[in-house]
C-alpha cells in the first residue's frame, strides 16, 4: 500500500475543473473550423467526382524507342483493395484541395492542440489536488480518456499518417465524452477508497485508458472504411446521385411521406458522396483500422492480467466473475475473434469491419453499461 493519504488541494481541484472546461470550449472553435473545412472541401469538383476514385489502368509493357533499341520499361504495380476487386486511389481529404479548406483544417489541429494541453493540464492538476493518480472514478477516467484519444491523434498526425479526416468526429467525441463527464459523472475530487490505494493503479487502469483510446481510434478507421466500401461499391456500378434521382422521378406517385422521404433521398447522396469521396479508400482504411486494432490487442491483454495480480492484492482471489472482469475478458475475446477472422480468407472485408465495431460496442459497454447498471465490485468507481 502506499503512504497515508494527502488531503485535498481544493484550490488546484477547481483550478482542475477550471481547466476543463476551457478545453471544452477551445475544443467547440476546432468542432466549428473543422465543419469549415468539410464544407469548403466539398465545393472540389474533384472531390465530388466519382471519376477520381479509380487509377487508370497502367498498360502492361511500355514501349519506348532509344535511337534503334526498343526498350521495354518494368510494367507498374498498383495496390489492389482487401476485397481484390478494385484499384481505389485516396481521397482528397476533408479540405478536398481547396485553400480555404485547408486553412481551415490547420486552424482546427491548432485548436485541437491547444484544447489537448489545457485538458492535460486539468488531468494534471486534478492528480495534484490528491497526489495520487488522476483516475479513481467516472469522472476521472473519462477526463483521461478523451485527453489520450486527442493525443494518440496528434502522435499520428505526427507520424504524418493520413488520420487528418479523423479530426470531426474525433472532437465531436470528445466533446460528448467531457459532457457526459462533467455533467452526470463529475465527483469531487477526494481520496482513494481502500482497494484502489495501490501502485497497480498507475499500472492496470493507465494502460486500460490508453487500449481505449487507441481502440476508439481504430473504430472511427472501421466505420471510415465500411462508408467508404459502400461509396466504392456504388461508384463502380455507376450508382450516382443522378441515376437515383432519375430512377426515383420513374416511380410511380406515392403519399405525401413517401414523396417526402423520396426528395430528401437525393440531397442526402450527393451529400453523402461529396463527404465519403474525400476519405482515404477503403483498402486505407480496412488496413489502418487492422493495424490499429492488431497493434493494441496485447496490451489490453496486459491490461486483464495486471487487474487480475491486482484482485489478487486486493481482494485475496485474481478471478471473482465480477461484471467488470467478465466483460473485459468479453472485449479480449471478441477482438481475439476479429484478429483470427482477419486472418482467414473468408473473412476479409465488411464482416470483419461488423466484428470490429462490435468489440468495441463491448468496451463501450464494459465502461458505461457496467459501472452505471451493474453492481460489482468495481462500483466504487461511481458515478
Amino acid at each position: 500500500m502506499l503512504a497515508a493519504a494527502a488531503e485535498t488541494n481544493q484550490s488546484l481541484a477547481e483550478t482542475s475543473n477550471v481547466l476543463i472546461y476551457s478545453a471544452m470550449a477551445v475544443y467547440t472553435l476546432a468542432f466549428l473550423a473543422h465543419i469549415a473545412e468539410w464544407t469548403f472541401g466539398s465545393r472540389s469538383r474533384v472531390g465530388r467526382t466519382a471519376a477520381a476514385l479509380t487509377r487508370p489502368a497502367a498498360p502492361a509493357v511500355t514501349v519506348r524507342s532509344q535511337g534503334s533499341t526498343a526498350v521495354l520499361d518494368k510494367p507498374q504495380v498498383v495496390t489492389r483493395s482487401a476485397a481484390g476487386t478494385r484499384d481505389a486511389a485516396d481521397g482528397e481529404g476533408a479540405a478536398g484541395g481547396t485553400e480555404k479548406g485547408d486553412l481551415y483544417g490547420r486552424i482546427a489541429i491548432s485548436l485541437t492542440l491547444l484544447g489537448f494541453l489545457i485538458a492535460a493540464a486539468g488531468v494534471a492538476t486534478r492528480a495534484l489536488s490528491v497526489q495520487r493518480a488522476p483516475w479513481g472514478n467516472m469522472y476521472e477516467f473519462s477526463i483521461t480518456f478523451s485527453t489520450v484519444a486527442v493525443g494518440a491523434y496528434l502522435v499520428f498526425l505526427l507520424t504524418r499518417m493520413n488520420v487528418r479526416w479523423i479530426g470531426l468526429p474525433l472532437v465531436t467525441t470528445v466533446l460528448l465524452d467531457l459532457g457526459v463527464a462533467t455533467k452526470w459523472l463529475y465527483t469531487d475530487s477526494d481520496q482513494l477508497v481502500p482497494a484502489l490505494d495501490s501502485y497497480w493503479l498507475w499500472i492496470h487502469v493507465s494502460t486500460a485508458i490508453f487500449c481505449g483510446a487507441v481502440f476508439y481510434v481504430g473504430g472511427v478507421g472501421t466505420l471510415g472504411y465500411l462508408l467508404r466500401d459502400r461509396y466504392e461499391v456504388r461508384a463502380e456500378l455507376g450508382e450516382t446521385a443522378d441515376v437515383l434521382k432519375a430512377h426515383l422521378a420513374s416511380l410511380p406517385p406515392a403519399n405525401g411521406f413517401v414523396t417526402a422521404v423520396r426528395k430528401v433521398r437525393v440531397p442526402f447522396r450527393r451529400f453523402m458522396d461529396s463527404t465519403v469521396s474525400r476519405l482515404p479508400s477503403a483498402a486505407s482504411l480496412d488496413k489502418f483500422s487492422y493495424r490499429i486494432n492488431a497493434g493494441v490487442f496485447p496490451l489490453w491483454t496486459f491490461t486483464i492480467v495486471a487487474g487480475a495480480i491486482w484482485a489478487g492484492d486486493a481482494w485475496g482471489r485474481f478471478w471473482g466473475w465480477d461484471p467488470k472482469e467478465v466483460w473485459s475478458f468479453v472485449t479480449w475475446i471478441v477482438y481475439a475473434c476479429y484478429l483470427h477472422a482477419r486472418a482467414t480468407a473468408g473473412w476479409k472485408g465488411r464482416k470483419a469491419a461488423y466484428l470490429a465495431l462490435f468489440a468495441f460496442a463491448t468496451w463501450l459497454w464494459n465502461y458505461y453499461g457496467v459501472n452505471i447498471f451493474i453492481t460489482g465490485k468495481h462500483s466504487y468507481a461511481g458515478v
